[in-house]
C-alpha cells in the first residue's frame, strides 16, 4: 500500500475530520480516470471516540454547534479547519460552562425567580 497525499490532508478531533486544506482542489486522479484510485476519503474512516471525548461532547453540546458554524464559515474563507477550531472551541466551551455556572448560582442564591 502507497501513501497518499490525500490521507494527510485531514486531522481528527475524535470522530470530527478537520480540512487542513479547504479550498484546494478536491478532483482526484480517480475521477478523472488516471491515476490510482486507492484513497483514503474520510466519510469511509470510521473513528471511534472515548468516552472522555463523548462526555465533552455531549457536556458541551452548544459550544461544539457554535463552533461547527464557526469552523465552517471561517473555512469558506480559505482559513485551515484545524487553526480555527483550535482556537474557537477553547474559548466557546470555557463560555458555555462560564454561562452554566453562572445561571446556577444565580439560582441558587435566588435572584431568579423560577415559575
Amino acid at each position: 500500500m502507497r501513501w497518499h497525499p490525500a490521507s494527510s490532508r485531514y486531522f481528527w478531533w475524535s470522530s470530527i475530520p478537520l480540512d487542513t486544506a479547504p479550498l484546494k482542489n478536491s478532483i482526484s486522479p480517480c475521477k478523472s480516470g488516471n491515476g490510482d484510485c486507492n484513497e483514503w476519503v474520510p466519510e469511509s474512516i470510521v473513528v471511534d471516540s472515548g468516552w472522555l471525548a463523548k462526555l465533552i461532547f455531549l457536556s458541551a453540546f452548544p459550544a461544539f454547534l457554535v463552533g461547527h458554524f464557526v469552523v465552517h464559515g471561517f473555512s469558506r474563507l480559505g482559513v485551515n479547519q484545524l487553526t480555527s477550531f483550535m482556537i474557537s472551541m477553547p474559548l466557546l466551551i470555557f463560555g458555555w460552562f462560564f454561562l452554566l455556572g453562572w445561571l446556577l448560582d444565580r439560582r441558587r442564591s435566588g435572584r431568579i425567580s423560577v415559575k
